[in-house]
């Protein structure tokens, strides 16, 4: 796995990178070489925010933690993301390294493969607007999302509220 660190308003040691490192490593056997992780470390006042995206593939994985020390916040994330491995386990070991799940926890994990259930289908109009726009009907609508087609791109794109209160954007990413 290649790791790339950024690190806002905060100054990272080695000994953070090398525990980064560590930890990761049990994530080793179920990703491919050419998965990339990007630690994003961020100090917000008191808080330190530690990001963890890995790309593998197709697959994004992706954990986000606060806590007031950044190595208390790479543990929650580390959990976080042994959390959603261990339940898409059925699913990820299709589009993953078999068995490697199984090796990866100690802990036997139940072996139901659910079908997801969906239990509403929406039709939504795609007028073309701004991406302010899509904010306004997203908060009128008292929604944490709106999609919606980008008037300056034609392309479809979502429009999200993010845990701290800010807004995110998805635009779609064409692989070649």
């Amino acid at each position: 796995m290649k790791i790339t660190y950024t690190a806002r308003k905060v100054n990272l040691r080695d000994n953070f990178k090398e525990r980064v490192e560590k930890k990761l490593k049990k994530f080793e056997k179920i990703f491919s070489d050419d998965a990339t992780v990007n630690v994003v470390v961020t100090l917000n006042k008191n808080n330190q925010t530690v990001e963890l995206t890995i790309k593998d593939n197709s697959m994004i994985y992706r954990a986000e933690k606060t806590q007031l020390e950044m190595n208390d916040a790479l543990d929650k994330c580390i959990d976080v993301l042994g959390r959603q491995l261990r339940k898409n386990k059925a699913r990820l070991e299709k589009k993953l390294k078999s068995g490697s799940i199984d090796d990866l926890f100690e802990s036997p994990v139940e072996e139901t493969e659910e079908e997801y259930k969906i239990l509403r289908t929406k039709q939504i109009p795609l007028k073309p607007i701004t991406v302010d726009e899509a904010i306004l009907q997203m908060n009128m609508v008292g929604h944490k999302f709106y999609m919606f087609t980008n008037v300056d791109t034609n392309e479809v794109n979502v429009v999200y509220c993010r845990e701290n209160g800010a807004y995110g954007l998805l635009e779609p990413a064409y692989d070649d």
